[in-house]
């Protein structure tokens, strides 16, 4: 039952309604999940604000919040909004990105394994961004352009191939590993036969690195995700009857394929985006919406934690890409994918035994 305060109770657990776009829009969550949503936010803020500090000239927090407000002087001013800013929230925005990817293509399939690195999405804006660089030639526009159209090939190949009268979650993962191998042949094949020095320039972007990000990625990076997940707050109520299966969903006035397509494409694109701006990042979008469901106890995957956990995963990662080896900087791929790893590992063993 609702109380004064916008509390309801459901199945056991206190939920709060959130409202916006003058009430046209509404998200019901759970107090436990929104702790925990706030929880993570304030541990991505105090990753970026380490970010900021730390480098080859090193800064006080108060030096850095003086720079981020203008009062700053003009050295410590370009290293923090100039230099360590865009990195720092590339890495915020790139992570919610992956997260909430890895939430849909997880609740589409119903699988834990359903996240766009292991479907093969990732695998395609990765060879559209080869296919730009290596062949036609092009700056930071066409790169992105190349993987959107990279990820939407991709994504309608394995969509249409694992269709039988529906979408079955296991079918699209099959299917989806299947196309992810042959592409990443194709990848393979394009650097291999590339001259050399481009060769080597598409190769470390394709270990994922947010080294050397400017405002000129940061900022429009930033925009499309957000424009990205508008969508979202009207499909993510649908996304939940989605996962109660085709038949309930259908009985309740859903119209199944037209909105999995939905969620399909808005996935892609987030996946494409953070592809373009820094290359394929494993194992974030296939972590975070496990963690963070863990983190909350809800019942199956939401996008807003799993968007929190896959920021602040991300912006770990980099941290410990920047730090780790210092003054040498590792691409974050290799961070995300060395954790990634274990974390793919203890997955499988408890998925086995359950």
């Amino acid at each position: 039952m609702p109380d004064g305060g916008g509390h309801r109770r459901g199945f056991g657990r206190p939920t709060r309604v959130v409202r916006a776009l003058g009430g046209r829009v509404s998200l019901r969550l759970d107090v436990r999940t929104l702790a925990v949503c706030a929880a993570l936010a304030l541990v991505g803020l105090a990753l970026g604000v380490v970010a900021l500090t730390t480098g080859d000239y090193p800064l006080s927090v108060p030096q850095v919040l003086d720079a981020l407000v203008g009062a700053a002087d003009g050295p410590v001013r370009l290293v923090v909004v100039e230099w360590r800013l865009p990195r720092a929230l590339l890495a915020l925005v790139l992570g919610a990105a992956l997260g909430t990817s890895g939430a849909i293509f997880q609740s589409i399939t119903r699988n834990p394994l359903g996240s766009p690195d292991v479907i093969g999405f990732s695998t395609g804006a990765y060879t559209g961004a080869l296919v730009v660089i290596l062949v036609v030639g092009g700056g930071y526009a066409g790169v992105a352009a190349g993987a959107l159209v990279g990820g939407v090939l991709t994504a309608a190949a394995v969509y249409l191939l694992a269709y039988r009268r529906g979408v079955q979650g296991f079918r699209l993962v099959v299917v989806g590993i299947a196309v992810s191998a042959m592409l990443a042949s194709v990848n393979q094949w394009l650097v291999v036969t590339a001259d050399l020095e481009t060769a080597m320039a598409a190769a470390v972007w394709g270990a994922g690195s947010l080294h050397g990000a400017t405002w000129a990625q940061a900022a429009p990076a930033s925009v499309l995700a957000v424009l990205l997940v508008l969508p979202l707050a009207w499909l993510a109520p649908r996304m939940g009857l989605l996962e109660l299966g085709d038949d309930a969903a259908t009985a309740l006035g859903l119209r199944t394929e037209r909105v999995r397509l939905a969620l399909v494409v808005v996935g892609v694109a987030l996946t494409a985006l953070a592809t373009a701006a820094a290359g394929p990042i494993a194992f974030v979008a296939l972590a975070a919406p496990q963690l963070a469901r863990r983190l909350t106890g809800a019942p199956g995957v939401r996008l807003l934690p799993a968007a929190v956990m896959g920021a602040v995963l991300l912006a770990a990662s980099d941290l410990v890409a920047q730090r780790a080896f210092a003054p040498t900087q590792l691409p974050v791929g290799v961070v995300t994918v060395s954790l990634g790893g274990v974390y793919l590992v203890w997955l499988l063993v408890r998925e086995a035994r359950t």
